[in-house]
């Protein structure tokens, strides 16, 4: 099952450049706009007005968000729209039959790169996945940065913590996550794939103790949406993890965080079977560990070369 999301094929209408570049910047600019907005108060404001608007983003950053909103929905789906139009996105389904309506998975992403956009394929409002109620887990963090937390709470990403993932897992909601992380930005490299996780086994824990499907999902090219640079040596590099800085610069086109419109390759896998296990010991969740690698390993060898990739090579680290 296979469908190119083009604006032309899925919404009727060939893709807006300019519509794609807002809702990119919706999403994915907040952080600049924010730093955009300091430095400005810092350099041409008087004190008194640089302290009022940092007291507002300071607000933005504390006020309660709905996120049934009627103008969060909107923007919610324009983005969507837009973002999966502009690279464009191919989804592939190896089997949609797989997928039962009132099972939850936890569909686990790969790779991270500097921002997994092709996970807006898998949003509710493309309507294209066989099940609904898809939630996509990011870094808290993200919800204390100024009209960032606002964008991403309207398209239903929630905090990838341990305790809110099985809370959703609980209430039905199927959750994609990304089990390198952040941290996966440490190991990236040009022309390769390096996927970080051999030292990541929770994801895998909990999907055991609440016996829920995983499912490997990998997206091809986004690695190269964005032009990047990252600090060298094992020594920068374990301070940043530590402190949980990532030490990594990117930009897109003209220099701005707008990424250069390369189509990316979503491929779904077949869900993985989980047997229920309260308290699985740390070789049952070894076993199960080695057992999606693997999945996922050979998801990526099955479509490279369908996805254009003929040539290139995932590193598990």
């Amino acid at each position: 099952m296979e469908k190119v999301l083009r604006g032309n094929e899925v919404f009727g209408e060939s893709c807006n450049w300019f519509k794609s570049v807002v809702a990119l910047t919706l999403c994915f600019g907040a952080i600049h706009f924010n730093l955009a907005l300091i430095l400005f108060a810092i350099f041409f404001l008087s004190f008194s007005k640089a302290l009022l608007l940092f007291g507002f983003l300071m607000l933005l950053m504390i006020l309660p968000v709905d996120k049934n909103s009627l103008l969060g929905q909107k923007l919610s789906r324009f983005i969507c729209k837009h973002v999966c139009s502009y690279f464009p996105i191919t989804l592939h389904l190896e089997d949609a039959e797989a997928f039962h309506l009132n099972q939850p998975y936890v569909f686990c992403y790969e790779p991270h790169s500097v921002f997994p956009f092709g996970i807006f394929a898998l949003h509710d409002n493309i309507d294209f996945m066989p099940i609904p109620n898809i939630r996509f887990l990011v870094s808290s963090a993200a919800f204390y940065i100024p009209y960032l937390r606002q964008i991403w709470t309207w398209l239903g990403f929630s905090y990838v913590t341990k305790k809110n993932l099985i809370s959703l897992l609980v209430a039905g909601e199927s959750c994609i996550i990304v089990p390198g992380g952040m941290r996966e930005t440490l190991f990236m490299e040009h022309g390769c794939e390096n996927v970080y996780l051999k030292e990541r086994k929770g994801f895998v824990r909990i999907a055991m103790e609440m016996g829920h499907p995983l499912v490997p999902v990998f997206c091809f090219g986004q690695t190269n949406i964005y032009k990047w640079w990252k600090a060298s040596g094992k020594l920068i590099q374990n301070l940043a993890s530590s402190m949980k800085i990532f030490p990594l610069i990117f930009w897109g086109k003209f220099g701005s965080p707008v990424p250069f419109k390369n189509p990316l390759y979503v491929v779904v896998g077949k869900p993985i079977q989980v047997e229920k296990i309260p308290e699985p010991t740390s070789e049952q969740v070894a076993k199960v560990h080695s057992e999606f690698v693997e999945a996922l390993q050979e998801l990526f060898e099955r479509h490279k070369t369908q996805a254009g990739c003929t040539n290139l090579e995932l590193k598990i680290v």
